[in-house]
């Protein structure tokens, strides 16, 4: 079940993600700004490094990094399946990083959209990803409390 589960939030995610990267694509031309809701404006821009921008024209190296970041978390979800709520955060970050390689593979960069003014421009892959690893820190942090301590 757990992988089930994992599997539908990262493709909910992946088909989150390449919908309003498609949307922007079609409808705000690349550097054009859009008032959205207060405080949160659509401005379409490329990304080729990761988080902010960093390690700009990455290319071929970023990919394989979060490639193999990918492996190393399924195959950790894999032999932790039984643990509570794990299956959240790797649907999160599985979901984003693929969202944002699709763009990657397709383009040569990553489509960001969501632009917060005082924070550099994100997207839902992103914010996916962000909100996966806070969820993961805390439930490995969780079950490392549940666990048994060894005795002195």
């Amino acid at each position: 079940m757990a992988w089930l589960k994992a599997g539908l939030v990262a493709i909910a995610v992946i088909a989150i993600d390449q919908a309003t990267k498609a949307l922007v694509v079609a409808n705000i031309a690349r550097g054009q700004h859009r008032d959205f809701i207060l405080g949160i404006d659509f401005t379409h821009v490329r990304n080729d490094g990761i988080a902010f921008g960093l390690f700009g024209g990455g290319g071929a190296v970023l990919t394989a990094i979060t490639f193999v970041a990918v492996v190393g978390l399924v195959a950790y979800f894999a032999t932790h399946t039984g643990r509570r709520w794990l299956w959240l955060p790797t649907g999160l970050l599985v979901g984003g990083a693929i969202g944002n390689l699709i763009d990657r593979i397709h383009q040569g960069d990553v489509t960001d959209f969501i632009d917060l003014s005082f924070w550099p421009t994100f997207n839902v892959a992103d914010m996916a990803i962000t909100i996966g690893v806070l969820v993961l820190v805390l439930t490995l942090e969780s079950g490392s409390r549940d666990a048994p301590q060894p005795a002195d």
